[in-house]
């Protein structure tokens, strides 16, 4: 089981812009430790924290941040609208459009998904799979 994900970036205040903008609206709150952000679903008191939470740190050892290359993170989102909504907010708020929302023909036909960059270069997906909404082939 992943318990948590980490990116890292230089500018933490653009990055709380771009992940604010749609993280929560994906049930994600947002916490700050030691000047990072930390995004986690909420769980009840005494319950165990539903995983995996999401960081977005300053590297600890003082270099610049990278992404890596062939890394990428995937958010599940409720439905395709959400996608649509969810990728031109971040978009908004500082990321980069790295593939707009829609059906790609080498995935499962009801794989809907837009692509991201993050300010700091971090690649993003948001996606939703739903079989009860319309597919690529239909």
């Amino acid at each position: 089981m992943i318990a948590y994900i980490t990116v890292g970036a230089d500018d933490i205040r653009l990055a709380e812009r771009f992940y604010s903008a749609f993280l929560p609206e994906l049930g994600y709150r947002l916490e700050y430790y030691h000047g990072d952000l930390s995004y986690a679903l909420p769980a009840k008191p005494g319950q165990t924290p539903n995983l995996p939470e999401f960081y977005v740190k300053s590297p600890f050892d003082g270099s610049q941040a990278s992404a890596g290359n062939g890394t990428m993170i995937a958010f599940e989102a409720r439905n395709q609208q959400q996608v649509r909504d969810l990728h031109s907010a971040a978009v908004e708020a500082g990321g980069s459009d790295e593939g707009a929302p829609g059906f790609r023909e080498y995935y499962e036909p009801n794989f809907f998904v837009g692509y991201l960059l993050d300010p700091h270069g971090n690649k993003i997906a948001l996606f939703s799979s739903d079989p009860t909404e319309p597919g690529r082939d239909g």
